[in-house]
């Protein structure tokens, strides 16, 4: 079993920071694995869960860019993915940087996923509960305390 060690997610930075993940991460759509990795970065942000972003080469799905996009003061600008394995089609589930700011510039073309858009996701032995809410896409596990951003009434902080 993976051993997570305990955050607190009100002790996390802002402005957030980028690090790598050393468990391995898997996520299934549609009955089949649509990414898993050993190299993915994840940004820590006060009151977020972490976001974590995948390498492109270890992606399975098939990645279908939508329309729209959104802008982050620490990322910059989004783009957005429909997310297609197995027989399954998942709207707008995923989000890239193409040309992130210079301090995230490692998560350029790194691909982020709404696990509650995904069948499953795995953080090594563990399993994500999506972040609350439908907008930020943090990842939720065992190991995090705090009050996490997301639900309603946290808009505003």
């Amino acid at each position: 079993m993976t051993d997570l060690p305990r955050e607190n997610v009100q002790s996390y930075p802002r402005p957030p920071v980028l690090e790598p993940v050393p468990q391995r991460i898997i996520i299934r759509l549609g009955g089949v694995i649509a990414a898993d990795t050993t190299r993915a970065l994840r940004v820590l942000e006060t009151h977020h869960a972490p976001t974590f972003y995948l390498p492109p080469d270890d992606i399975y799905a098939t990645l279908h860019p939508v329309q729209g996009s959104s802008f982050c003061e620490w990322k910059g600008v989004a783009r957005y993915f429909d997310v297609l394995a197995g027989s399954v089609t998942a709207p707008r589930a995923a989000w890239a940087y193409t040309t992130p700011t210079v301090g995230f510039a490692a998560i350029a073309g790194y691909v982020a996923f709404y696990a509650a858009q995904m069948d499953e996701v795995w953080v090594g032995d563990l399993r994500v509960i999506p972040q609350p809410g439908n907008f930020y896409g943090g990842w939720v596990t065992p190991n995090l305390d705090g009050q996490i951003k997301g639900a309603p009434g946290t808009q505003h902080w």
